[in-house]
């Protein structure tokens, strides 16, 4: 084992100090940093190509590649935001006026229960009104406390979005002219052999890629595919329940049947036999299908990881990290995956 000297020592003490006082300055402002190396990534393609196209000049193709990620990301966004919210708004009114109520549409869902479903319901003391109102009438003061403290805070919030995104875009026009530079420069300073910097580099490059567009393209489709069914079949805020859909999408195999299945039950034990079961085949062949065909070809086959790994680390990294935990969570599995790889066939671990 390699012994140091003192100075040696030293300044590998001071180079671990600098390194976390920088991570901790960067830390109000990690999501922005973080997504700034996501779209780099991801959009690194799209910058060689512009830089081609322009004759070689960096600062013009990093500021292009900017605009285009405005208008394909940012813009959409944004609009489907506005109209998220003022949609919100309507559902609300209409909860609030009466339009929507959920005690009268759970006590038509129990209507039309089969008697052993009662009873089964009646065990967990899901089926008393009285009870079921106490836990509405909970429920509701605290999404008005919610609200009443978002509305407050609606104005910094807005603020700090605004200032991480601009933030991102500045650091990501940087990451796309300087970004080959830097990444050298990186893998240069981590103390590994070439061997084992080369696959790690290109698993992390490739799961953020593959889990960023695969995911993002799935949950696109399934909020589309979902909202349109809604909208047809005359469900309230079918772009509400899009979003959500899409959001809820990022969780494999589970995600978007969380909100149509209890919309379809809904409809069959309330008397609109054809409108639950056209949202039930729907869901099945239709919704279904494109998480089952669309997210293993996407994530799974550029990752090299097994469907269940992909759920879990999914699961689990937006459990630990929020949102980001969707990039986050597949990201160390692969790594996790690929450095036991390297290790299990590398000989001078083993003796040989």
């Amino acid at each position: 084992m390699k012994r140091y000297t003192l100075p040696q020592s030293s300044f590998l003490f001071l180079l671990g100090l600098v390194t976390l006082a920088f991570f901790w300055i960067l830390l109000p402002f990690s999501g922005a940093v973080f997504w700034g190396v996501v779209f780099s990534i991801v959009f690194a393609p799209l910058y060689a190509q512009i830089l081609n196209a322009v004759g070689n000049r960096p600062n013009s193709a990093a500021l292009l590649s900017l605009l285009v990620i405005i208008l394909m990301v940012l813009m959409p966004l944004a609009m489907i935001t506005a109209s998220l919210v003022d949609q919100a708004s309507g559902v609300y009114l209409m909860i609030e006026s009466g339009q929507i109520d959920f005690g009268r549409m759970f006590q038509q869902v129990i209507n039309g229960l089969p008697g052993w479903a009662v009873t089964l319901l009646d065990r967990f003391e899901l089926t008393n009104m009285a009870s079921l109102q106490a836990k509405l009438t909970a429920a509701a003061a605290q999404i008005s406390q919610t609200t009443a403290r978002y509305a407050i805070d609606f104005g910094r919030n807005a603020f700090d979005f605004l200032v991480s995104t601009t933030v991102m875009l500045y650091l990501l026009f940087f990451l796309f002219r300087d970004g080959r530079t830097l990444a050298a420069r990186i893998k240069r300073a981590v103390p590994l052999a070439s061997r084992y910097k080369k696959p790690l580099f290109d698993n992390f490059t490739t799961v953020i890629r593959a889990t960023v567009k695969g995911n993002v393209l799935v949950a696109m489709a399934q909020g589309a595919l979902g909202g349109l069914i809604f909208w047809l079949l005359d469900v309230p805020g079918p772009l509400l329940w899009a979003v959500i859909m899409a959001f809820l999408s990022l969780l494999p195999a589970v995600g978007a049947a969380i909100i149509w299945g209890p919309v379809a039950i809904y409809f069959l034990v309330t008397g609109s036999v054809w409108q639950g079961v056209v949202l039930a085949a729907y869901g099945v062949l239709v919704i279904g299908l494109v998480d089952n065909l669309l997210r293993p070809v996407l994530v799974g086959k550029d990752t090299k990881l097994p469907d269940y790994i992909v759920l879990l680390s999914t699961i689990g990294g937006m459990a630990l990290f929020g949102l980001n935990g969707f990039v986050i969570g597949p990201v160390i599995a692969a790594l996790f995956i690929a450095a036991w790889d390297l290790f299990s066939n590398a000989d001078e671990f083993h003796g040989e």
